[in-house]
C-alpha cells in the first residue's frame, strides 16, 4: 500500500502570496506529495480552481488537489472543462476531491437557494462530469442536470480520479456507488476505519471496485505543545461548531499534535485503519511558523510513516 503525506495551507498563518509561494516552493524540494485546498466561495480562502492552475504551472513533481470543492455551487460544464485543461497543464498531477457541502453555508442565503437535495444534485454532477471527460460525446437527462453534446478537451490522457469528501454515511454510499476514493476529514482512526469498512461493504452491493490505497484522511497538524494557544482555539472552535450540545471529547483525538514521535504514531493509527493518503493541515501563526511546522513534518515525520513503494 503506498502510503503519501499532502498538505493544505497553514490554517491561520495570513500568507501573502510571495509567502504562499516561497512555500509551495519548499514543499516541492522536499518530497512533499501534494498540495491541496478547499473551496469556501464566501470564505477568507483563496478560490480553488485558479489556486490548481497556478500550482500546475508553478510545480514540476507534486500532485495537487480540492478538499473538497463544493459541486452544489459549481457548473458541471465549465468544471470538467477546467479539470481537463488543468489536467492538460500538469502532465496528469490533478486529483480532485468533490463534497457536497453543508447546510449552514452561507451562500445559500446569499444567493437564494436551498441545501434541500444537494446529495441528488451531486450525485448527477458527478456522473455528468465523469462522462464529459470521458466520453466524445454525452447524452445527459436528469433531475437537476441536461446535457447533449460534445464531451470536453483538451481530453485527458488518464481517467481523472474524483474521490469523495465527508463522513456522511451519505458520502460512503457515494463513495462506493461513484466515486474513486475516499477522503475523511478531522474523524479519529476508529471512525475513518469504519468508514472504510462501510464503503467495502457497500461496493459489494454496486459491484464496483476502488483501490486499495485509495482511502485519505484530512488531520490538523502543530509539532509542539498540546497545549499550544492556537490548538487550544482551534479546538474550542471545533467544539462549538461539530458539537455544541456535546462533551466533544472526539475533538481531542482528530489532531496530530505534539512531539514527532507523537505526531507519527497519530498518522501510523490511521495507517492502521486503512487510511494511506493524508492531508495535513499545519496550524500555523505565520509564515516561518508555516516552514518550520513544515520542515519538522518532512524530516521527522514522513520518513517513518510513507510507503512509496
Amino acid at each position: 500500500m503506498s502510503i503519501r503525506v499532502g498538505m493544505g495551507t497553514g490554517l491561520g498563518a495570513n500568507l501573502s502570496a510571495s509567502d504562499y509561494w516561497r512555500w509551495v516552493d519548499f514543499c516541492e524540494e522536499t518530497g512533499v506529495d501534494s498540495i491541496w485546498h478547499s473551496d469556501q466561495l464566501l470564505g477568507q480562502n483563496v478560490e480553488p480552481m485558479a489556486m490548481l492552475a497556478a500550482l500546475a504551472a508553478r510545480t514540476n513533481r507534486m500532485k495537487f488537489g480540492t478538499n473538497a470543492l463544493v459541486v452544489p455551487f459549481r457548473d458541471p460544464l465549465v468544471v470538467a472543462k477546467q479539470f481537463a485543461t488543468i489536467e492538460w497543464l500538469s502532465e496528469g498531477r490533478l486529483f480532485p476531491v468533490v463534497g457536497v457541502g453543508i447546510g449552514n453555508d452561507p451562500y445559500w442565503e446569499a444567493t437564494g437557494t436551498s441545501p434541500k437535495g444537494r446529495g441528488g444534485l451531486s450525485n448527477e454532477w458527478i456522473v455528468l462530469v465523469r462522462q464529459l471527460l470521458d466520453q466524445e460525446e454525452v447524452s445527459f437527462e436528469g433531475e437537476h442536470f441536461t446535457y447533449h453534446g460534445p464531451g470536453v478537451h483538451p481530453r485527458p490522457m488518464r481517467k481523472i480520479p474524483l474521490w469523495i469528501g465527508g463522513n456522511s454515511k451519505a458520502a460512503v454510499e457515494r463513495t462506493a456507488a461513484i466515486g474513486d476514493g475516499w477522503l475523511g476529514s478531522l474523524v479519529e482512526a476508529e471512525k475513518a476505519g469504519t468508514a472504510r469498512r462501510g464503503i467495502e461493504e457497500a461496493l459489494t452491493r454496486t459491484g464496483r471496485n476502488i483501490d486499495s490505497d485509495h482511502y485519505g484522511m484530512s488531520l490538523l497538524l502543530r509539532v509542539g505543545s498540546p497545549d499550544d494557544p492556537g490548538v487550544e482555539r482551534t479546538k474550542a472552535n471545533l467544539r462549538q461548531r461539530l458539537s455544541p450540545n456535546g462533551d466533544g471529547s472526539a475533538i481531542d483525538r482528530i489532531f496530530a499534535v505534539g512531539t514527532p514521535e507523537d505526531v507519527t504514531a497519530t498518522l501510523r493509527h490511521h495507517v492502521e485503519a486503512g487510511m494511506s493518503k493524508f492531508v495535513i493541515l499545519p496550524l500555523a501563526n505565520d509564515i516561518d511558523d508555516l516552514m518550520e511546522q513544515t520542515r519538522c513534518l518532512v524530516d521527522q515525520v514522513m520518513p517513518q510513516v510513507e510507503d512509496r513503494s
